[in-house]
C-alpha cells in the first residue's frame, strides 16, 4: 500500500512540475486549481505530515511567548524632512545588526537604521517628495501601503531598485487623516525582507484630525504599535529560510516596534494606540487583560463616523486600527496588559499615578458613507481566492508581471466581489489588499459590515467561504497590485494587476 502511495505521489508531482511552473509565463500554465485535491497540493508544497510548516499550522498556530515587560517600548522617531525644492524625505533601506538578546547581534534590515523605520508625517494637501535609496545587497522596492498615489510611484514589483540605486517620487497628499505604512514589495522577495525588518509608518494629518481634540502627544498618549512575530534560531538570528512556511511564516517571539518583551508606561489618561499588524501571517485578537472595553476611532484609511465601543478587535496582516484606552481608572498597582485571544500577554502597561484630564472623545468623528448608488451598482469584477502554499491562485491564475488582469477607469466606482473558496481542510483567512486606493465594504455575505468596519479600508479579512463586495475607486492612473497580504501567499503568486486608465 505504501509503495502505491509513493508511486501516485511521484506521478502527481511529474504532472504538477511539468505543467504548473510558476516561472513559465505561458497562459496555459495559469492552472485552475479548484479541482485539485488537498493531498495533491500538500505533496506539491512538500508539507504533508509537518504540522508546524503546513496549512494546518494556521488552525493551531505556534504559541507566542508572553511579554515579560522587562524592556521599555521603543518609540520610532518621526522623520525630519528637508525643505529642498518642496518637502523631501530621505528613506534608505539598509542592512545592519540589532541587539534583541544580551550578548547577541542579530542580522537585520531597516529603514534609516538597523531595524524597522521612522514615522513619515505629512499633511493633507502637501506635495511631498521622497528620495528612496537601496543600500541592501539585493533588489527591493518601496511600497506606500494605503497611499492614494499614481501607479508609477506606488512601489509595486514594477518599480524595482537594484542595490545602490536611488529614486525620487513626488505626489500630492489627497486623502484624509489616517495611519498608513510602507514596506518592500519586490516580486517573490517581500516576505523575507519584511521579516528581516523593513517596515515603517506614515501618519497623515488634516484639519479635521487637528480639531477633534483626540490624544495627540506623540510617544506619550499617541502611541504607534507595529506588532510582529518572529522566530529566532539557536544563534538568535532571524533565519527566514529555516522559519519559512509557504502558508505564512509565524514565530513564537513577539516584537512591538522592534522591542522584545516590551512594556508601555502611561499616565492616568486616555491613550491612543495606533495598531498595525505587521506580521507576515499571524492574526491577532487584541483585548485588555482586565476585560474592560476600549473604543475604536479609526480603520485603515481614516476615522469612523463615531467611536465604537469594543471588548476585542481582530486584525489580520497589514490591517490597522486606532483605539483609545482610558487608563484614568487604574493606578500603579493595577495589573493591566494588551493580550491576545489566547490570553498571551502582548504589552503590559505600567501606570504612572499622574491624573491628566484628556477630555472626552467626540461623538462625531467623520462623515463617511456608503451611498445608495454604490449599494445598487452591479458587480463588475469577480475574484476567487483559492489554494494553499505555493499553489495559491486568484481566478485560477498565479501572478504574471506581463499580464493585466483587469482594467478600470480613473475616478469611476466599480463593485468588486471577492470569494474565498474553501479547500478540503476548510481554508484560511485571506487578508485582501488593493494598492493605490481606499475602498468601502458594501457587504459581507450580503450583510452590512460590522460598525467598526464601516470606514475606509485598504485591506479586508475574508473568511473561508465568505463573499465580500467592495466599492473601489482609483483617484490616479497606473498599474496597481491586488493580493493576499499573507506575505508568503503574495510571493507565491496570489496576486493580480489592475490597470487604471
Amino acid at each position: 500500500m505504501k509503495s502505491k502511495i509513493w508511486i501516485t505521489s511521484f506521478l502527481v508531482s511529474i504532472v504538477i512540475l511539468g505543467g504548473c511552473s510558476k516561472n513559465n509565463s505561458d497562459s496555459d500554465n495559469n492552472m485552475e486549481h479548484s479541482n485539485m485535491t488537498q493531498e495533491d497540493m500538500q505533496m506539491e508544497d512538500g508539507t504533508e505530515g509537518d504540522m508546524e510548516n503546513s496549512h494546518m499550522s494556521h488552525n493551531d498556530p505556534l504559541t507566542l511567548n508572553d511579554s515579560t515587560g522587562e524592556n521599555d517600548l521603543i518609540i520610532p522617531p518621526v522623520l525630519e524632512h528637508e525643505d529642498d525644492e518642496g518637502i523631501v524625505y530621505n528613506i534608505e533601506a539598509q542592512e545592519g545588526s540589532t541587539q534583541f538578546f544580551d550578548g547577541y547581534q542579530t542580522e537585520t534590515y531597516g529603514y534609516n537604521g538597523s531595524f524597522l523605520g521612522p514615522v513619515i508625517r505629512v499633511n493633507r494637501g502637501q506635495t511631498v517628495k521622497i528620495r528612496t535609496s537601496n543600500k541592501l545587497s539585493d533588489e527591493t522596492t518601496f511600497h506606500w501601503h494605503g497611499l492614494e498615489l499614481p501607479g508609477e510611484a506606488d512601489g509595486g514589483p514594477h518599480q524595482n531598485l537594484k542595490s545602490g540605486e536611488s529614486r525620487i517620487i513626488e505626489f500630492k497628499v489627497d486623502q484624509e487623516a489616517s495611519t498608513l505604512w510602507f514596506h518592500p514589495h519586490p516580486e517573490g522577495k517581500t516576505s523575507e525582507q519584511v521579516y528581516k525588518g523593513l517596515a515603517g509608518l506614515i501618519y497623515i494629518d488634516d484639519e479635521n484630525s487637528g480639531n477633534l481634540g483626540l490624544p495627540s502627544d506623540y510617544g506619550v498618549n499617541d502611541i504607534p504599535l507595529i506588532i510582529q512575530d518572529k522566530k529566532f534560531d539557536d544563534q538568535k538570528q532571524l533565519n527566514y529560510q529555516e522559519a519559512k512556511n509557504e502558508d505564512g511564516t509565524i514565530g513564537d517571539a513577539l516584537l512591538i516596534n522592534g522591542t522584545l518583551n516590551p512594556k508601555l508606561t502611561v499616565n492616568n489618561e486616555k491613550v491612543r494606540l495606533r495598531i498595525l499588524n505587521g506580521s507576515n501571517a499571524r492574526n491577532y485578537t487584541f483585548k485588555l487583560s482586565t476585560g474592560n472595553s476600549f473604543v475604536q476611532i479609526a480603520t485603515d484609511g481614516g476615522f469612523l463616523n463615531k467611536p465604537v465601543t469594543l471588548n476585542e478587535i481582530k486584525l489580520t496582516p497589514s490591517e490597522r486600527a486606532e483605539i483609545i484606552v482610558d487608563f484614568s481608572g487604574y493606578d500603579s498597582s493595577s495589573d493591566v496588559a494588551l493580550i491576545n485571544e489566547d490570553e498571551t500577554i502582548l504589552l503590559p502597561f505600567a501606570i504612572n499615578n499622574q491624573l491628566i484630564d484628556s477630555g472626552n472623545i467626540p461623538e462625531s468623528l467623520n462623515d463617511f458613507a456608503v451611498t445608495d448608488e454604490e449599494r445598487n451598482l452591479p458587480v463588475s469584477k469577480k475574484l476567487e481566492l483559492f489554494g494553499m502554499g505555493n499553489m495559491v491562485t486568484i481566478n485560477g491564475k498565479q501572478f504574471d508581471m506581463e499580464r493585466i488582469d483587469f482594467t478600470q477607469k480613473q475616478g469611476v466606482t466599480e463593485i468588486w466581489e471577492i470569494y474565498n473558496k474553501p479547500d478540503m481542510m476548510g481554508g484560511m483567512i485571506h487578508p485582501f489588499h488593493i494598492h493605490g486606493t481606499q475602498f468601502k465594504i458594501i457587504s459581507i455575505d450580503g450583510i452590512e459590515p460590522p460598525e467598526n468596519e464601516q470606514g475606509w479600508k485598504d485591506t479586508v479579512a475574508i473568511q473561508p467561504g465568505e463573499k465580500i463586495k467592495l466599492a473601489v475607486k482609483f483617484k490616479n492612473k497606473g498599474i496597481y497590485m491586488f493580493h493576499c497580504h499573507v506575505l508568503e501567499h503574495e510571493d507565491n503568486g496570489m496576486m493580480g494587476q489592475v490597470k487604471v486608465e
